[in-house]
């Protein structure tokens, strides 16, 4: 069993303090010693324990220092456990997560960020290489050649497909669960009634739809949960294996960021319908390439302070899109726990290292339900995390960073309950508002773009139109008259900062907007930069299709700009260097470039194969 099963690492780092996230199979929490060259860093450590299995403990290390961190100065650290077998297996294992001529881990603070790296949709099982591995090559050769480091890493959406699951992935899962003894629960309104006999059931792999409760709403999950629905549009959606249990939430993630627990897992066709072993086999090769370079992506995670959202996916496909979705899931016990098991999961590897003192009530609650057996009060947990509304946050750098969330303070339609849900309600959007006048700039993550490309919009708003909104997930900011109203004007303020970033993924497509208001002398300068998927991409043929379309229909001077919400905006597309038109596809990681002197914004897409896209903004710009 490794010392340390994942991690470590680094979360929210402020000038004198920084957070570290890491799973063990050991109960001890350790504590973190810092250094600057020669010199340990005065200071207190603290951390908190939650407990998610007999052999699996996670834990947020936290460092107060005395002084601030020097700007840009690599701080050295250390985990240190009290026990010393314990401290010796993991330095033993800490060797492989370090650089060459590097004697500890490391990363770095600085309050003016000007590298930026940003992702999201990293589906283990798509057959392509992962782009998260890029950013341990960039810090490779920023420690052989003594470059500069990136800054800080945002993971804006979908770091684990929850809902998309592969069978050799559900393998692992159970495998994980089984060796760790992650804590089994029990189930209402299920075929089943504890999740121990998910990895025996007969329906267990592929066929999990099989599984829901006999109800007459029956057939409207199967098609929420498990990919019943067909997209003339965007690709289906294959959830046959969605995850139910927390236990297998966390085994998920576990199984994502490190390469340690995979070694001694075993995939075999053991319960597995002979009719799916073809798709069975294609999805090993693809897994098999995901799996390769984990330490890699572990390594680069424990140098560089990391920040992270939800999207969908996180949880399930079309998360809260309208009201009517979100009576018919929480309406039922089974699927109301399968959404609360996937935001226990997020919260315990995810959002506690965001923002830990917004989440300090929620960690209580779940330690205090905490007993041999797992969660005690589990529906109240459920309860508790699917009232919560904090899950947005700010990095306090400068500019500001501003991290949305869009997908739990939805405004609801009151006319058709069919409707796409607004990804922000108005209270929420006026926080936002309000947490951003009168600065002088600020950089934005919405897990969906703002500005999204028009013929994509027009044909989801064609299909919402006729009730099909679930059909061609409808999420964009335009397909809700009042969030888009309002968010559109927020730009429209005149004490908007002048300079505006917005970092987004979700689409499997990558591209930059430069924007502009119309008939104002004194716009905003606002840029979008779109850059999916990690380990995702659009279908190659239709996105080119898509593609030219927008530029036919929607060029500068089309007629059909004034039927959108933005006709008083000027939109204007930076052509990849590399692909066609507008949008570029394949995976990528976002690097964002800025400036502190002047307005100066360069954004390049970084494959998964080294190569570089460039993003140019127009000589007028």
């Amino acid at each position: 069993m490794p010392q340390v099963i994942v991690g470590p690492i680094v979360r929210k780092v402020t000038s004198n303090s920084c957070h570290v996230w890491l799973v063990s199979s050991n109960a001890d929490a350790p504590s973190l010693s810092l250094s600057h060259g020669d010199s340990v860093l005065a200071g207190d450590s603290q951390s908190d324990t939650v407990r998610v299995g007999k052999h699996a403990f996670i834990h947020l290390v936290t460092f107060s220092a005395s002084t601030s961190f020097e700007d840009r100065e690599r701080i050295n650290y250390k985990l240190i456990f009290n026990d010393h077998q314990q401290q010796n297996a993991w330095e033993k294992e800490q060797r492989a997560l370090l650089y060459k001529d590097q004697a500890s881990l490391s990363f770095h603070y600085t309050g003016t960020p000007e590298t930026i790296l940003h992702g999201s949709c990293r589906k283990p099982h798509f057959h392509g290489d992962d782009a998260l591995v890029q950013v341990d090559n960039l810090h490779k050769i920023a420690f052989e050649e003594n470059a500069s480091f990136p800054d800080l890493l945002l993971m804006t959406g979908d770091q684990i497909y929850a809902d998309d699951v592969a069978g050799p992935m559900l393998k692992a899962i159970h495998s994980v669960i089984a060796r760790l003894g992650l804590y089994h629960e029990a189930l209402e309104g299920a075929v089943v009634n504890n999740t121990s006999d998910l990895a025996t059931h007969e329906h267990g792999f592929y066929e999990r739809e099989q599984l829901l409760p006999q109800i007459a709403t029956n057939t409207v999950l199967s098609s929420i949960f498990f990919g019943a629905k067909k997209k003339p549009v965007f690709t289906s959606v294959n959830a046959q294996n969605h995850l139910i249990g927390s236990a297998e939430i966390i085994a998920m993630y576990l199984l994502v960021w490190s390469d340690t627990l995979w070694p001694d897992i075993v995939i075999d066709k053991d319960r597995i319908p002979e009719k799916y072993n073809a798709i069975f086999d294609k999805e090993n090769e693809a897994l098999t390439g995901f799996v390769k370079p984990l330490l890699q992506v572990r390594r680069a995670l424990a140098h560089i302070p990391t920040y992270m959202i939800f999207d969908d996916h996180d949880v399930t496909d079309d998360w809260n899109l309208t009201r009517g979705w979100e009576q018919e899931v929480y309406g039922n016990p089974l699927s109301k726990r399968m959404i609360g098991n996937a935001l226990i999961g997020y919260l315990l590897c995810q959002g506690w290292g965001n923002a830990p003192e917004k989440v300090t009530s929620l960690i209580q609650k779940v330690k205090a339900s905490l007993d041999k057996q797992g969660l005690a009060a589990h529906n109240e947990i459920v309860d508790e995390l699917l009232d919560f509304d904090q899950w947005h946050y700010r990095i306090d750098t400068t500019p500001p960073i501003e991290v949305l969330d869009t997908r739990t303070q939805r405004w609801r339609s009151e006319s058709n309950m069919n409707k796409p849900s607004g990804l922000m309600d108005w209270e929420a959007l006026c926080d936002f508002q309000h947490s951003i006048i009168g600065k002088e700039s600020v950089i934005v993550v919405s897990a969906a773009p703002i500005y999204g490309v028009k013929v994509i919009e027009a044909i989801q708003k064609v299909f919402t139109f006729f009730g099909k909104a679930l059909t061609v997930d409808a999420e964009n900011w335009m397909a809700h008259k009042g969030t888009a109203n309002v968010i559109l004007n927020i730009f429209r303020h005149y004490k908007t900062p002048p300079d505006f970033i917005i970092l987004s993924g979700d689409v499997h497509y990558s591209f930059v907007y430069d924007v502009r208001l119309r008939f104002r002398r004194n716009s905003p300068h606002i840029t979008q930069f779109t850059c999916s998927g990690l380990k995702n991409a659009f279908p190659d043929g239709l996105i080119k299709w898509l593609d030219r379309l927008n530029r036919v229909l929607y060029r500068s001077k089309s007629p059909l700009n004034l039927f959108t919400r933005r006709r008083n905006m000027s939109v204007k597309a930076r052509e990849p260097s590399l692909g066609y038109g507008e949008l570029f596809n394949g995976c990528a990681i976002g690097v964002l470039k800025i400036s502190q002197k002047n307005t100066d914004v360069q954004c390049k897409a970084l494959l998964s194969n080294g190569k570089e896209v460039e993003f140019p903004a127009s000589k007028d710009d």
